[in-house]
């Protein structure tokens, strides 16, 4: 590699390749002890994480057809584990978040994931993983200011 950015970047494809793959999600859910549709995991996770959050952007942060994650909202809506919250200024506008249901289940992913993420990385000093996790939200904020 030429370049620190081309180290990263390899890195980078490597990993999203590793959290896209659907054996991955399934095997978490497992983990996890939920059952719910694989497809409809990276949906709740964000509007979890990001909530209230509209469809458009949801679908801009999964990267997936705004009208696929509006079916796939919907199905999370009946199975009560979101719903959507009208904007106070604007009750044109909907949001989803979480619903009670909704939060218990990101929960048990949370668990799911530190107990994942101690148990595969405990050869990493607590200085390591903090340094990590604060770049890695740095560039994503960093990212973020860049696309808007």
């Amino acid at each position: 590699m030429d370049d620190w950015s081309d180290t990263f970047h390899a890195a980078f494809l490597r990993l999203n390749g590793y959290l896209n793959r659907p054996d991955l999600d399934a095997s978490f859910l497992a983990r996890a002890g939920v059952k719910l549709d694989r497809a409809l995991f990276p949906l709740l996770t964000r509007i979890g994480l990001f909530g209230p959050i509209g469809v458009v952007e949801l679908a801009n942060l999964i990267g997936r057809n705004h009208s696929t994650v509006s079916r796939q909202a919907t199905k999370l809506e009946s199975l009560g584990l979101v719903e959507r919250h009208v904007e106070d200024d604007d009750q044109r506008v909907r949001r989803l978040r979480p619903t009670e249901a909704g939060q218990v289940m990101l929960d048990e992913f949370r668990q799911a994931r530190r107990r994942f993420m101690d148990r595969n990385f405990t050869d990493w000093t607590e200085a390591d993983r903090a340094a990590l996790a604060e770049l890695t939200a740095r560039m994503a904020t960093r990212m973020g200011e860049l696309l808007k």
